[in-house]
């Protein structure tokens, strides 16, 4: 990624990873993603905002060195995972009068992860401004925006938001600024909602402290930038609402073909009654997927067959994957089938545990589904839909 100015004196630096397939040895990258680093020369100060992937150390010095920077005073680690900091060790051994600006929180988590001494450390509190001379800086404290020392940066004279991973998305992208809205909010709900769901509470209120900016500009540290904020900022209001929609996801999986039908005839039946579904094949899956289609739904419904007494290791990996991801869904169920017996369902029921939901009553069938699993298979999707009724969800 070339060197480019977002205003006077402010320079996108950082490295596009096109070819990177998974975050986190899990996350899919359909779109790769992108390290964002920005430097901002003061008339008396020059700031480096984030490094990149060790990776990409590479390209950041040569952006560096196009910029002819032969000083650097500040480098604002705003989070501390390798993506964002990773090339701070490098940066600081180029420039050895560099100090490193973050906060207590993440203070330790540098000199544990990084090896960075305490002493190339200035540690700040939240609301703290640093001046640039001609430029302020003022840092926002959003933990759990996902990790816990997670802060954002705002420069005051150009109302520019550096973001971190609040607002991001996995884009290796064509464009710096955001110019095809619809493939942006799709990359944006799927980065969301990997990583961001689980603290959707502690996020609305981080929404609130960032609301509160005049911003004309929000620069994340991943994905494109956006120069309508607006646009970023109620996609993130109605994830994070209590809204829900009139949808029903459905993971499964199904080893000799029970599952499937009842899955199939589920589907059917709530469709009818104008749910959408949205179903989803373990076997074949992109989590991403499953994780963006969980936002929104009111319901999830997990289907599986029992391998020795037990569910499918599969649905046990959705399971949990829906556990840990803590979606506002409101209500859930199973189904599935057994040959001779087992405890799957209450063993499902037991791996999500953490969501708030109501639970309706599964349909397990022993063997091929029968009459009276297809009748139980229709009196479930009844049960939903007037489980949405009653909850007032809506298809908006």
């Amino acid at each position: 990624m070339k060197v480019e100015e977002l205003k006077k004196d402010i320079y996108y630096v950082g490295a596009l990873d096109g070819g990177r397939k998974l975050f986190d040895a899990l996350i899919p990258l359909p779109d790769g993603t992108s390290y964002n680093s920005y430097l901002i020369k003061g008339s008396e100060k020059t700031v480096l905002i984030d490094t990149v992937d060790p990776a990409k150390e590479n390209v950041l010095i040569k952006n560096l060195k196009k910029l002819k920077i032969d000083k650097l005073d500040y480098i604002i680690s705003q989070h501390c995972e390798q993506d964002h900091s990773g090339t701070i060790p490098t940066i600081l051994k180029l420039y050895k009068d560099a100090k490193v600006i973050t906060n207590a929180k993440n203070k330790e988590l540098l000199k544990e992860h990084l090896l960075i001494s305490e002493d190339k450390i200035v540690e700040i509190q939240d609301g703290e401004e640093l001046s640039l001379g001609n430029k302020t800086l003022k840092f926002i404290f959003t933990p759990w925006v996902h990790w816990p020392e997670t802060m954002c940066t705002y420069l005051k004279e150009d109302k520019i938001l550096f973001s971190c991973d609040f607002f991001g998305s996995h884009i290796a992208f064509t464009d710096l600024f955001v110019k095809d809205k619809k493939h942006v909010y799709v990359a944006a709900k799927r980065y969301y909602a990997e990583i961001m769901m689980p603290f959707r509470t502690v996020i609305k209120s981080n929404l609130k402290k960032v609301e509160a900016l005049e911003i004309d500009l929000i620069a994340p540290s991943h994905g494109s930038l956006h120069n309508e904020p607006s646009f970023i900022m109620d996609a993130y209001r109605d994830w994070t609402s209590d809204k829900v929609k009139n949808e029903v996801v459905i993971p499964y999986v199904s080893m000799h073909g029970s599952v499937a039908k009842m899955v199939e005839y589920l589907v059917k039946a709530l469709e009818e009654k104008g749910i959408v579904v949205k179903a989803f094949n373990l076997a074949q899956m992109d989590l991403g997927e499953l994780a963006m289609a969980l936002v929104d739904a009111a319901t999830v419904v997990i289907a599986t067959p029992t391998v020795l007494v037990r569910p499918h290791p599969l649905a046990v990996y959705a399971a949990y994957l829906t556990n840990a991801l803590r979606p506002k869904t409101r209500f859930a169920s199973i189904v599935g089938s057994y040959g001779w017996g087992g405890k799957m369902p209450e063993e499902i029921k037991g791996l999500i545990s953490n969501l708030k939901v109501e639970l309706i009553e599964p349909v397990i069938a022993k063997g091929y589904p029968k009459e009276a699993d297809f009748k139980a298979l229709d009196e479930l999707a009844e049960k939903i839909k007037n489980k949405h009724k009653e909850g007032e969800i809506n298809n908006g």
